[in-house]
């Protein structure tokens, strides 16, 4: 998925998933107390017009049930800074959904590095900016070359991998969905700018966001306010819009954030925390939060979400569920598996996926850092449910060396998560089904 960072160990290993073998009976055995667990609590917040259930109890009740695959996550839940939000849902005899919210950690406030979770508002703005442009024959789907004007700027005049050779706003969500492409961010961060990117996110009260530089490339605080100019071809190539390079002036909040014991730079170990105060940041509450805002708009106060078409959400939710085997263009090797970036269920590696479950999704990992948003839908059995978690799987405590947790922590966890919620909810009796047809 071409996730941040040189530090990052990827698991492509090939396994095939099996969602339902074994897990009838013991969702079955589970009901009764799954159920009774479900309707403990059922508290109101105003934020995101759910319901809540706060408390750890619920995760830890759901994890024994598991001997052996959550333990050393209640045991070193701190250390790895574990942190989830599951998100009930119940439908109405009208087919509207109750959301009820589960927390694991809730009250953590430590930092953790998000990764490519941050390319997920930054695609909904570049939707958002081109609407509020109104400029005529401007979409999302208009040709869009990016020159180079500063320091440490790079220039993109073609792209083999899309239908007419060239970038767009389109193509570049499609892979940031697909595979988390890291250069696709990039360009869409610098058609927004840094200024426009906060200062929207601010606005419409994402206020612990700060995103403040390009991924898999080593700038200076200076070259990431400045972005690069970019232009826009109608299918006659000729110039329907162009935008000078932007500089952002505005000043942060200095924060204090740091990881780990230590570091490496220049292949010398520092035997300190990894300073994080100019790098990215998006809590999990918030990224939930952007989630529901594209999953269930109506759940969401208006002012928090994105300025985009009915259209475009349509956009988004294809290829927030889509597998890369189902993509033309872009297109994709079989070393992008289906499950690649599928932590929830699929641990990021699975080849043969159950096409009946949709995953509307995005994940992240970098720095020992693991992420998932998704919501999990299965059209046969009629579930659907959300959840969000992140982990951080560093075991040493140091950064930078290329021994991180992935495949023995990370991704096993976000799997094994994945497929216990799956199991509840497979035993959880429902009044009404949902109609997933319109996902």
């Amino acid at each position: 998925m071409k996730i941040e960072s040189s530090c990052i160990i990827l698991a492509v290993l090939s396994t095939i998933f099996q969602c339902a073998c074994g897990t009838a009976k013991m969702a079955e055995q589970q009901k009764p107390e799954i159920n009774s667990m479900l309707h403990k609590t059922n508290t109101k917040i105003v934020e995101n017009n759910a319901s809540t259930a706060a408390d750890d109890g619920f995760f830890e009740a759901l994890f024994k049930k598991y001997p052996g695959k959550f333990d050393d996550i209640i045991k070193n839940k701190k250390q790895w800074n574990v942190q989830i939000i599951y998100t009930q849902i119940n439908r109405d005899k009208n087919g509207n959904a109750n959301l009820t919210s589960f927390y694991y950690n809730k009250n953590n406030r430590r930092y953790y590095y998000p990764a490519s979770t941050v390319k997920f508002p930054v695609a909904l703005l570049a939707l958002q900016k081109i609407n509020e442009l109104k400029i005529k024959g401007l979409d999302k789907n208009s040709s869009m070359l990016t020159q180079a004007s500063y320091s440490g700027q790079t220039e993109v005049y073609n792209d083999p991998n899309t239908a007419n050779g060239k970038p767009s706003i389109a193509s570049y969500i499609k892979k940031i969905f697909l595979v988390s492409d890291n250069d696709a961010f990039n360009r869409l961060y610098e058609f927004l700018g840094q200024e426009y990117i906060n200062s929207q996110l601010h606005k419409k009260g994402y206020t612990d966001a700060q995103i403040l530089h390009r991924l898999s490339t080593a700038l200076t605080e200076d070259e990431n306010r400045h972005t690069n100019p970019v232009t826009f071809f109608d299918t006659d190539n000729n110039i329907i819009y162009r935008q000078p390079m932007q500089f952002n002036k505005e000043k942060y909040e200095k924060r204090k954030d740091s990881i780990g014991n230590g570091y490496y730079a220049s292949e010398i170990l520092k035997n300190t925390p990894m300073d994080f105060s100019a790098k990215n940041r998006l809590n999990l509450e918030e990224l939930n939060t952007i989630l529901t805002s594209i999953i269930f708009p109506e759940k969401v106060a208006a002012a928090m979400r994105f300025n985009i078409t009915e259209e475009d959400r349509n956009f988004v939710l294809k290829y927030m569920s889509m597998f890369p085997s189902e993509s033309d263009y872009p297109s994709y090797d079989s070393s992008f598996t289906d499950g690649y970036a599928k932590f929830i269920l699929y641990g990021g590696e699975a080849r043969n996926v159950n096409r009946n479950i949709r995953i509307f999704n995005k994940v992240g990992d970098a720095y020992g850092q693991v992420i998932d948003a998704a919501y999990v839908t299965d059209y046969d059995k009629k579930i659907e449910f959300m959840v969000s978690a992140a982990i951080y799987c560093n075991r040493d405590e140091i950064l930078n060396d290329d021994k991180y947790d992935y495949e023995t922590i990370g991704f096993p966890f976000m799997k094994n998560l994945g497929q216990a919620l799956y199991d509840m909810e497979a035993a959880r009796k429902k009044q009404y089904l949902p109609e997933l047809k319109k996902y």
